[in-house]
C-alpha cells in the first residue's frame, strides 16, 4: 500500500556520504563473494527480486526486474516469482536460494529454519551459502533505504 506525502525525505548520499559509500562497498563485496563462489548472476537477480517483492520495494523491483530481463530472464518466470512454490518454472537450486532468501528476509517469523538451511546445503557449498546470505542481507538493507527515503522507479 502506498502512502503519498508532501514531506521531503532525506537524501542519504548527500547527508551521510561516508555511510552511503560503505553500503556501496558492502554491496561490491557481496557481489565479489558471489562471483568467487561461482553463483550465477541470474540467480542473484531472482534473490534480489524476491526479497524486494516481500518488502514491497518498488524501486528495487523495477531495477532488478530490468536487470534480470537484460540477462535473459523470461517474463513468465518474473510474473510467477512471487508464487514460485506453485510453479514448475524454477530449478532445485533456484528454489533452495529463494527459500533461503525468504527466511532471511522474514527472519522475524521464526529465524532461518534448519530445514531451509539444510535444503540450501544440499545444492550449495558453504561459500555459495555465505554469498547468498550476503546477497539477501544487502538487498534487504537497500529495500529499507529505498522505502524509508521514498525512492521511486524511473518512469
Amino acid at each position: 500500500m502506498s502512502e503519498s506525502s508532501s514531506i521531503s525525505r532525506v537524501a542519504l548520499k548527500k547527508i551521510t556520504p561516508d555511510v552511503s559509500a560503505a553500503m556501496g562497498s558492502l554491496h561490491a563485496a557481496a557481489v565479489s563473494a558471489a562471483q568467487d563462489a561461482k553463483l550465477e548472476p541470474e540467480l542473484l537477480e531472482l534473490v534480489r527480486i524476491r526479497a524486494s517483492q516481500i518488502n514491497g520495494c518498488a524501486f528495487c523491483l523495477d531495477l532488478h526486474t530490468r536487470d534480470a530481463r537484460g540477462q535473459g530472464e523470461t517474463e513468465q518466470r518474473l510474473h510467477t516469482l512471487a508464487a514460485w512454490r506453485e510453479t514448475p518454472f524454477f530449478t532445485e537450486r533456484e528454489r533452495a536460494a529463494l527459500a533461503l532468501t525468504e527466511a532471511v528476509t522474514l527472519v522475524h517469523d521464526g529465524r532461518v529454519p534448519d530445514a531451509v538451511y539444510a535444503e540450501a546445503a544440499e545444492v550449495f557449498d558453504e561459500n555459495q551459502i555465505a554469498a547468498l546470505v550476503w546477497a539477501a542481507t544487502v538487498i534487504n538493507a537497500y529495500n529499507r533505504i529505498a522505502i524509508a527515503t521514498r525512492m521511486a522507479p524511473k518512469s
